[in-house]
């Protein structure tokens, strides 16, 4: 089998990155008319901005307000407003959903992409793929892509401003990276593109991994005080370049399977994809056995900037039966990334390692107390 390494041609990252966004475009032959699909947070603090730095670059848009879920019925309006105004380039500007879905509209009608989060929530930004939802926010599949965005431009001036949880999910995000990705390498496992890890794609998980450990504190810090400091410009690519480069090139395993079995409940609805990653990735290292010293590490990080280890922080505090047998079942269909891992898994595997995790959790938070 071949490997197989795959990335955005171009990354931008750095205090009012959005004023540059237009001759960054321009630069890279993306002239317009385009096409700005945004999220309402995105509108209300950038839409200045935009109107500058488009002008300056003399690129024509029109701005879409996102519906609130990268959903088939979004994806549908997305496209619909791109050819009424004749766009040739799509710019998504928001959380992960917003360019997941700007993604999958500007795939369908073959036209180049711009990523700009405003979030780093997610490792969604740089990947050559979109989660697709129900109007009821179940994951319903993975949509892949001929490739990665044109363009990845990251202000993180406006990182700075955005929500603390929206920030800290997406190190629970990021954090599952390299667990996913080693498992994947040590079995041969194909990565989201079909082939091989590289050295390269596994080594920049790894640096994921260690930088969120390294910095991830500090730039919480700084994301509450609302200031741009070298920690958050670092956790900030960590997030969003890193790990958008280690889970693709490397491969997912358990950790985003169980996240996708955790959207089955309604109750987790009102909890983040990273979020409900990081207590995916308990239950990963708990299925896989890992010695306690790797899980007392992820524990730890986990308590320090507050991603949930237990079932009750993610909205399952009275988990029935049925229920867990319904998330593990999802977890475990025949299409999912937990058949990466060494060893056939099984629905029951599954619902026993998930309250081993919430378990192992609660006792880490006991003795914390």
């Amino acid at each position: 089998m071949l490997a197989v390494f795959c990335s955005p041609p171009r990354y931008v990252q750095g205090r009012d990155a959005t004023a540059v966004l237009g001759s960054e475009m321009a630069g890279l032959g993306l002239n317009g008319p385009a096409l700005l699909v945004a999220g309402r947070s995105a509108i209300r603090l950038l839409a200045e901005t935009w109107k500058t730095t488009f002008a300056e670059a003399g690129i024509a848009y029109v701005v879409h307000e996102f519906g609130g879920e990268c959903s088939l019925s979004e994806i549908e309006r997305i496209k619909s407003v791109a050819k009424q105004n004749g766009a040739r380039v799509i710019v998504g500007s928001g959380g992960g959903k917003v360019l997941d879905a700007a993604r999958a509209a500007a795939s369908d009608l073959d036209l180049r992409v711009v990523n700009c989060p405003t979030v780093a929530s997610s490792d969604a930004p740089c990947s050559a793929l979109s989660v697709i939802y129900s109007e009821a926010g179940v994951v319903e599949c993975l949509r892949f892509y001929r490739k990665n965005p044109d363009l990845v431009l990251v202000d993180t001036q406006v990182i700075a401003l955005s929500p603390p949880r929206l920030f800290v999910a997406g190190m629970g995000d990021a954090l599952a990276t390299w667990f996913e990705a080693i498992t994947c390498v040590r079995g041969c496992v194909k990565n989201m593109r079909g082939g091989l890890s590289t050295q390269s794609a596994l080594a920049l998980a790894k640096l994921c991994y260690r930088t969120l450990l390294a910095d991830g504190v500090d730039a919480l810090h700084a994301v509450k005080a609302q200031v741009v400091t070298p920690a958050l410009e670092r956790v900030v690519e960590a997030n969003t370049l890193l790990s958008g480069i280690g889970f693709e090139s490397s491969g997912l395993a358990a950790a985003h399977a169980v996240h996708n079995g955790l959207t089955t409940a309604q109750a987790t609805h009102d909890y983040l994809h990273g979020e409900k990653v990081s207590f995916g990735l308990l239950v990963q290292l708990v299925l896989e056995g890992q010695p306690r010293s790797v899980l007392e590490r992820v524990l730890g990080f986990a308590s320090q900037v507050g991603l949930p280890i237990t079932l009750a922080e993610i909205g399952l505090a009275e988990l029935s039966k049925e229920q867990l047998n319904v998330i593990a079942d999802r977890a475990t269909i025949a299409e999912e990334t937990i058949h990466s891992e060494p060893f056939e898994v099984r629905p029951e595997m599954v619902a026993d390692a998930i309250l081993a995790a919430d378990a192992v959790g609660l006792a880490w938070k006991k003795r914390c107390d």
